[in-house]
């Protein structure tokens, strides 16, 4: 993609995917719980974390899922796309210190309206699926490559909004 970030509607095929990989560290996670005020002591008090099923301190489940803004953002589909809707399903906690990858798989088109499914899926070091949704929604508000503008034309509105369907 070069200097290109992400792809427009005609360039996406079926089975396209990107992801993006962070290590979360006790940092992030108190970073996180600042932000957000959630200062659950599952996540931030090690004494009474070792006393759940767990044994130790977990990250926020947020905070996984937020790693999927990069993809989105700036890979698949890319600029211009904005997250509407996410129905994420937790199945596993992700620890201080894991290395978490965050990928998104185009898994079907709709011509008429373009508009693009997405598949998410959350993964650990050890490849376990710690995350997942069948289906992201989301609207495109712009393409960085249609009608050659740059960000700044994005932000100006001057590009076509494009919806994405419910799942």
């Amino acid at each position: 993609m070069n200097d290109q970030i992400g792809k427009i509607y005609e360039e996406l095929t079926i089975g396209d995917s990107e992801s993006f990989s962070k290590t979360i560290t006790e940092f992030d996670v108190y970073q996180f719980a600042g932000i957000c005020g959630d200062f659950n002591p599952m996540h931030v008090n090690e004494a009474f974390a070792r006393t759940t099923k767990f044994k130790t301190r977990i990250a926020h489940g947020p905070l996984t899922e937020s790693l999927i803004a990069p993809v989105l953002g700036t890979k698949l589909p890319g600029l211009g796309t904005v997250a509407l809707e996410i129905f994420c399903r937790f199945k596993a906690p992700v620890y201080f210190n894991d290395t978490i990858t965050a990928t998104a798989e185009v898994i079907e088109k709709l011509p008429e309206k373009k508009w693009v499914r997405l598949k998410l899926t959350w993964s650990n070091q050890d490849e376990v699926t710690v995350a997942g949704v069948n289906c992201h929604k989301s609207r495109v508000v712009a393409s960085h490559q249609q009608g050659g503008g740059n960000y700044e034309d994005n932000r100006a509105g001057k590009r076509k909004t494009v919806q994405q369907p419910g799942c």
